[in-house]
């Protein structure tokens, strides 16, 4: 599949080509899953701006079919799946190494076969299906970045979360995991009970809760959440100001309120001593270590539904539809 954005999906058409031999240090994939991301709809939409003809999506899970010279990490028949930032290795990020994405501004992985370099791929779970593993590479490993690499989550904290896409569903596992209180957010009672169901320790509606971020202060005792898990953006940034304690660390992630309002209310942030910390995903190390943490936890993601590659345009409406429940994946 291949992308010409504009303000709809239906312009993504399917296409031939034929996948090149691998190479010295290269791996050819048969691709068996996908995942959609948000950045996914805005690639689409024109919004995010690629190359036209540019095969989209940026997470990737398959089997690995052939291995070129000097490729010792990978072997035929192992389950792979892809990396964010594929020359992210570990450590700090150089701006310079944010541009090889695929989805954009690289070829992603809404098609059949790749061949790329061995270490844009890590191992896949054992205990996770191609599709399941797709879902990692960008909301997977976002949410370990905020919880575990940069937060730094330990038992008894607490943790806030918003809503119930991918990211904020594996923040909420891996905060549990880490034996935290999660607190979650939305503006659904359905959805506020399935992420009840999913282990949240405390719910707030917040069409009806103008002020969550003093219900949150309040349900801590006057203390306020450890660690935010800041996804809406600029319209949510205020609330979640409000709910962190003095000294918490607010993980600013996304934008999925839109982009509308560009003002961080700097008294809070000064006054009350907050951390704020944009995530750009993670590394090649953080995703080792998100693989090996979800097989010791056995951890699955949410899915929502699962399209076959030949309806992307589909699952791409259905994201936008912001009635999903977790992870959108393809089958391939």
């Amino acid at each position: 599949m291949r992308v010409y954005p504009s303000a709809a999906p239906d312009t993504i058409r399917a296409e031939t080509g034929e996948a090149s031999p691998p190479g010295p240090g290269e791996i050819g994939v048969r691709m068996r899953g996908a995942s959609i991301n948000f950045r996914d709809a805005l690639v689409a939409r024109g919004l995010f701006p690629v190359a036209e003809g540019l095969i989209p999506l940026s997470d990737g899970a398959g089997e690995v079919i052939a291995v070129g010279m000097g490729v010792t990490d990978h072997a035929v028949g192992d389950h792979v799946v892809s990396l964010f930032h594929p020359t992210w290795i570990d450590g700090a990020i150089d701006r310079a190494r944010l541009t090889e994405s695929p989805g954009g501004p690289r070829d992603g992985f809404a098609c059949e076969f790749v061949t790329r370099p061995a270490s844009h791929f890590t191992r896949a779970p054992a205990n996770l299906d191609h599709a399941e593993s797709a879902t990692l590479p960008c909301a997977g490993l976002t949410a370990w970045r905020a919880v575990v690499t940069d937060g730094q989550v330990k038992p008894g904290a607490t943790v806030l979360i918003q809503g119930t896409g991918g990211v904020s569903l594996f923040a909420l596992q891996f905060a549990r995991a880490a034996g935290a209180t999660v607190i979650a957010t939305s503006s659904s009672d359905e959805k506020l009970a399935r992420l009840r169901a999913l282990g949240a320790d405390h719910v707030i509606n917040y069409k009806r809760v103008e002020k969550w971020g003093e219900a949150v202060v309040a349900l801590t005792n006057g203390r306020g959440a450890d660690h935010v898990i800041e996804v809406g953006g600029p319209h949510t940034l205020p609330q979640s100001l409000i709910a962190a304690r003095t000294g918490g660390h607010v993980a600013i992630i996304g934008a999925v309120g839109g982009f509308d309002i560009d003002v961080i209310p700097f008294a809070i942030v000064q006054a009350k001593r907050l951390r704020l910390q944009g995530v750009t995903v993670g590394s090649r190390r953080d995703q080792i270590d998100m693989v090996a943490a979800i097989e010791a936890n056995t951890i699955r993601p949410v899915i929502d539904s699962r399209f076959p590659l030949a309806r992307l345009p589909d699952a791409l409406r259905h994201l936008q539809g912001g009635g999903h429940v977790g992870n959108i994946c393809l089958d391939i």
